[in-house]
């Protein structure tokens, strides 16, 4: 039934959405068919399931070619098989961080599941199931610097940070006044010069690290220093009116219950030797407002 009942709520979105637009102005960056769309041997559920993740972050949503993996891949298909739909039913769509309210807004996909925050600004517009992690801003170094245990450690020091990011900055105005700041335009950019020796360290989520650190090139050179300040609590990104989000949670916490949550982080992040806090996670999955 849940799966009968997504079905019929995301064709009306569909509907709407081409009643309200023509051609593919409004399509999104990057769009990835992952098979049919009638129905599924594997699944049942009717149609296909357009879910939004990052194309560019390894350890959480990244595409290499057809291929798609990451923690947020990983809870995606999980929680697309619980509601009816099989692997060849989804279709992987790119959801950069500024186009995903606008994204479920205008019906260029159902749901998203890219680091996304649950914030009550954003839960203006849309909605959220989950949280499915609760990450935390945190600090990567190199494997061998003993020096920096936390943000206050930072005073003299160089930061990257990513061009538009908050999270340097931050750490200058509340933490170290006399960190050095360097912009790159993304966080592969910001690893390799910490690798380079650079810059001292680099800021994000801690879980956006611990993929960055997980990758080949990386192990063994940087680690996460495992001292969050932040607290961000990752959940669905559905639309406003939905009638989809306790079933998605449902997943979320059968997911956390039978082990398959555990096992994704590991296999996605646990080469980076990053272990997440254990009283934040794996997260209390709040009810559905």
């Amino acid at each position: 039934m849940r799966a009968r009942r997504l079905a019929i709520a995301l064709t009306a979105v569909a509907a709407l959405t081409l009643g309200a637009c023509s051609g593919n102005a409004d399509e999104p960056a990057g769009t990835a068919d992952a098979g049919g769309t009638e129905t599924s041997d594997a699944g049942g559920a009717e149609g296909t399931l357009r879910i939004g993740i990052k194309f560019d972050q390894p350890g959480l949503g990244y595409q290499d070619g057809s291929e798609y993996t990451g923690f947020d891949v990983a809870v995606a298909q999980y929680v697309a098989e619980k509601l009816g739909y099989g692997a060849d039913q989804i279709q992987w769509v790119q959801a950069p961080s500024a186009q995903r309210e606008t994204m479920l807004q205008n019906g260029q996909v159902d749901m998203i599941f890219a680091t996304y925050s649950i914030t009550d600004k954003r839960k203006e517009v849309i909605g959220f199931a989950g949280p499915y992690f609760v990450a935390g801003q945190d600090l990567l170094v190199a494997a061998d610097d003993d020096s920096i245990s936390g943000p206050e450690d930072l005073e003299g020091k160089t930061l990257c940070s990513v061009t538009g990011s908050t999270s340097a900055q931050r750490i200058k105005d509340e933490y170290a006044a006399g960190t050095n700041l360097l912009e790159q335009p993304g966080y592969a950019e910001c690893v390799t010069a910490l690798v380079a020796g650079t810059v001292d360290a680099v800021t994000t989520d801690d879980i956006i690290l611990a993929g960055l650190a997980a990758i080949p090139a990386n192990e063994g050179k940087v680690k996460v220093i495992g001292n969050p300040f932040s607290e961000e609590n990752y959940g669905v990104g559905l639309p406003k009116d939905n009638d989809v989000c306790e079933d998605v949670s449902s997943a979320i916490t059968e997911m956390i219950e039978d082990g398959s949550w555990q096992e994704a982080l590991d296999e996605n992040v646990g080469a980076s030797g990053y272990v997440p806090n254990d009283e934040l996670n794996p997260p209390t999955v709040a009810a559905c407002a």
